[in-house]
């Protein structure tokens, strides 16, 4: 079988941990059942494991235990288009591809509930995970009764410019430089955009997205593991951008553009050039469908 999950990218400055957007950046699993537990990859992530130890795998075998089945061992190939510890949900994509696979091979269709039980035991965060399983926009939150989201429509005529620096960043450090108290001025700041955002969005008023990402909680402290965020930002509003933020922890930095995206994404990799980081742009579209078995 071949499944295919989609990339995302999420918090869009203002929206942290609230806003993520599948992207139509893939990696595919090919996956069957073996007598021993195998994976090869091909394309990004090479240096991922490729025993028991790989994402998929563990994720794999946890949802086997969690609903009472034999775990019969796999052998997976990943083709991977999505770089990994950039900010584009590399991780979510082998969460919810391993999820997908444990559903097919034992034949069985589990509720979204269900799958986000196994799926967060890996990542905590449903901003990724839910446009990763579902496709489009989700906007979530989170509780301990569970998660509560609504998936609308992003517009088409809008194109995400994904800057992606060759360096890597871990989630774990982007989130270690965060703020854990935050002052109300800057939390209304932020409710505030975030609100804006949604607005923006549904009623196309698009003069208003670049006020919309502007942040306080984030950001400001992760730019600071972003050589040139700032110049990045600067020069992809200057060549036409709508918005530009962090995609998801960084270091990617995505740009929501309706006129010349290459335009935009030729001066983002400018910016890094000038600080001796080799990077690469990529002009992608919402993916509407989703993790598909094909």
């Amino acid at each position: 079988m071949r499944i295919r999950v989609p990339a995302s990218t999420s918090n869009f400055g203002s929206g942290f941990d609230a806003f993520g957007l599948a992207l139509n950046l893939y990696n595919h699993f090919y996956v069957e059942p073996s007598f021993q537990y195998s994976v090869e990859i091909e394309g990004e992530g090479r240096h991922l494991p490729t025993n028991e130890e790989n994402l998929f795998i563990r994720v794999y075998k946890k949802a086997c235990e969690t609903f009472g089945k034999e775990d019969v061992p796999i052998r997976v190939k990943q083709v991977n288009q999505v770089p990994t510890a950039r900010g584009l949900g590399s991780s979510a994509t082998a969460i919810v591809g391993a999820i997908k696979a444990f559903e097919a091979l034992y034949q069985l269709e589990l509720s979204l509930p269900e799958k986000l039980k196994v799926a967060f035991a890996f990542e905590k965060h449903p901003d990724n995970l839910l446009p990763t399983f579902l496709g489009g926009f989700v906007v979530c939150a989170s509780s301990s009764q569970g998660v509560s989201f609504l998936r609308l429509d992003f517009p088409k005529e809008i194109k995400v410019v994904v800057c992606v620096p060759e360096f890597e960043l871990s989630t774990e450090r982007a989130r270690a430089v965060i703020k854990r108290q935050v002052s109300l001025e800057d939390a209304v700041f932020n409710l505030q955009r975030s609100a804006l955002f949604v607005g923006s969005l549904l009623s196309k008023r698009f003069d208003l997205l670049r006020e919309a990402v502007q942040d306080r909680l984030h950001q400001p402290y992760r730019a600071e593991l972003v050589p040139n965020f700032w110049r990045v930002m600067e020069y992809a509003y200057n060549s036409g951008a709508l918005a530009v933020f962090l995609s998801g922890a960084g270091p990617s930095v995505a740009s929501l553009c309706m006129d010349d995206p290459g335009l935009v994404g030729s001066w983002m990799v400018k910016a890094f050039e000038e600080v001796g980081i080799r990077s690469k742009y990529l002009v992608l579209e919402v993916d509407e469908r989703g993790a598909l078995v094909e």
